[in-house]
């Protein structure tokens, strides 16, 4: 079967750019919006899974699901403290960190709003066992003061939060000493301060979690086993990394459902558009297809030439809308974390497997846009054709 010249698309698709350009930029929004959503729920997960560390293990009270709702008594921290398998420093102290996990609802920076922040109560050596946090500005708060460190997410977005700057909370004023770099992860959107001083201020008798570093990841074994032999250990332990990837996973579903319903929706007008556009074409060159299939190019031929039109533009509005989408990456923004409750800072993260899926996306519009205007196309005979020219 002989092919009609690429050439011959291409030049049909310039004649009628004002067209081409029309349809191809509707696409191209559908498509922004579709790479957008999968963008955002990649940025949330890459957020979260950044949070833990793969040897960090984190010890709630059972069925609890987050820090915030989570209780561990002062016996229970004492017993876990003495668990086999966890690592100490240069000092010989073993590594583990009680700490206290409260909200705070502070103003936003730029607006009069108020929003949820975390407040974690912890201490040096929570930060010791979390080499991806670092004090960028300032210094460590001193244990028994109501000193704080503030995430950079929070510094950008709530007032009072800079260096020197002073915050109440629970009745208590607390002194920003430090501001600490998490390298985009969720505790970017955090303050810390003495465990024990927050406790006291939140009037909380009770630690919402432990965490401690393993001496290797095959400790974890022993550390769950030991836990449940001991009957005053009803809690649940999980690798930190593994607990904050499953902290993620209900809110990006949600915006994966609701972005992508959306993006099927507009995408029917897209496709629709684009049909209409397609079926233009067939009718403005009945005597182009006539000249074309006299010349011996057989119906096959003549499908794939207006479908591959129709492809084409697809592809345009695809990689237009997914420039558009890529330019996201440079936008910091903060959504509610649904099961905290608190704000969550987060950037839009393209990957191929993005990219991949967006190119798709836009090629299955054109293919349903295209596949009737051009099967029609494929179907007019010669005869036909010379008589509607």
């Amino acid at each position: 079967m002989r092919a009609i010249p690429l050439s011959y698309v291409i030049r049909n698709l310039w004649v009628r750019r004002v067209t081409t350009i029309l349809t191809a930029g509707g696409m191209s929004l559908v498509v922004f919006v579709f790479a957008t959503v999968l963008m955002m729920t990649e940025g949330i997960n890459e957020t979260m899974v950044a949070t833990g560390q793969p040897d960090n293990v984190i010890v709630l009270r059972k069925g609890s699901g987050s820090e915030i709702n989570s209780a561990i008594l002062r016996p229970q921290a004492i017993n876990l403290e003495a668990l086999p398998g966890i690592t100490t420093d240069g000092q010989g102290r073993r590594q583990v960190a009680r700490e206290a996990v409260v909200l705070n609802n502070l103003p936003k920076r730029d607006s009069e709003d108020m929003a949820n922040v975390t407040m974690r109560g912890t201490s040096d050596i929570g930060l010791a066992i979390r080499p991806q946090v670092r004090i960028a500005q300032g210094r460590m708060f001193r244990p028994g003061t109501t000193e704080i460190l503030v995430g950079q997410a929070v510094t950008r977005g709530f007032a009072n939060t800079g260096l020197g700057d002073t915050l109440v909370m629970a009745g208590r004023e607390w002194t920003v000493v430090g501001i600490f770099d998490a390298k985009r992860s969720g505790f970017d959107s955090e303050i810390w301060g003495d465990t024990d001083q927050v406790m006291q201020s939140f009037r909380r008798a009770v630690y919402s979690a432990i965490v401690f570093k393993l001496t290797n990841i095959e400790a974890f074994g022993t550390v769950v086993k030991a836990i449940a032999d001991d009957p005053q250990l009803q809690l649940d332990v999980k690798l930190e990394q593994r607990f904050y990837a499953e902290q993620s996973e209900g809110m990006t579903r949600f915006i994966k459902v609701l972005g992508l319903s959306l993006s099927v929706i507009f995408s029917i007008g897209a496709i629709v558009g684009a049909m209409i556009t397609m079926f233009a074409a067939v009718a403005s060159r009945i005597g182009e297809i006539g000249t074309l299939r006299a010349l011996g190019f057989r119906r096959e031929a003549v499908l794939i030439a207006f479908l591959g039109e129709a492809l084409s533009l697809a592809i345009a509005g695809g990689l237009l809308g997914l420039l558009g989408a890529s330019l996201m990456q440079t936008v910091n923004i903060s959504t509610l974390n649904m099961t905290t409750f608190s704000e969550l800072a987060f950037r839009f993260k393209l990957t191929w497997i993005v990219a991949a899926q967006t190119m798709g996306f836009a090629v299955l519009m054109g293919f349903l846009g295209g596949f009737v205007p051009a099967w029609r196309a494929g179907q007019l005979s010669i005869i036909e054709c010379l008589r509607q020219a």
